[in-house]
């Protein structure tokens, strides 16, 4: 006997637009102080409801400016910097539901928050010098189906940077203290909302022996 089975997919492709946020020497405490913006493309591959891997590309822009610091560097010099930047990453998504569209044995739900971390690697230029310097990001997010393929979402994350010339040479290590896994390196963040789209059937027809 064959029987119509709940169509997944195993795939998700879509896109996003957002804002990003800076913590380094030109701006130690306020995330959102000079924000800028972001654009997101991403690609899924659903293992189950509640796992899935996601490989994203992102665009954007940064700032900051020690001006609007309370800290003052020795010789009270003051740096601002403004780059847009390029990052590639691969992350693990884990659903605190199981998120989907169907029968009610599945106990699927449309909306579920998740957690994520990954690797990535950043590229920028300031000044006409390139860099770039791997990145482990951090967040959660919430994803709610529209319908049967189609998906929209919310995703807040913070990336740590193996590198403290994100914000130019001029404030690699202006204290002086040697690097660190906390000291000496930069942050940013990214929050966007995305839409998506499922593909490529996982299971159309099921065969079952009665």
């Amino acid at each position: 006997m064959r029987v119509n089975a709940q169509e997944d997919y195993r795939f998700d492709m879509g896109g996003g637009v957002g804002m990003t946020g800076y913590l380094g020497d030109a701006n130690t405490a306020n995330l959102w102080k000079n924000p800028g913006w972001d654009l997101e493309v991403l690609f899924r591959y659903i293992i189950n409801p509640r796992w899935a891997l996601k490989t994203n590309f992102y665009t954007g822009s940064l700032s900051g400016n020690s001006s609007q610091m309370t800290n003052v560097f020795p010789g009270e010099e003051t740096f601002k910097f403004s780059t847009n930047f390029y990052e590639l990453g691969e992350m693990a998504e884990f659903n605190f539901f199981n998120y989907g569209k169907g029968e009610t044995y599945r106990k699927l739900k449309r909306i579920s928050p998740y957690i994520t971390a990954g690797i990535g690697v950043t590229a920028w230029s300031i000044d006409g010098k390139m860099g770039a310097a791997l990145n482990i990001p951090l967040g959660a997010g919430v994803k709610y189906k529209l319908s049967e393929r189609w998906n929209i979402g919310f995703e807040f994350l913070m990336k740590k940077t193996f590198t403290d010339k994100l914000d130019g040479e001029a404030l690699r290590d202006p204290y002086g203290i040697k690097s660190s896994f906390m000291k000496n390196t930069d942050w940013y963040s990214t929050m966007s909302v995305t839409i998506s789209y499922e593909f490529s059937k996982r299971c159309a027809v099921c065969n079952y022996k009665d």
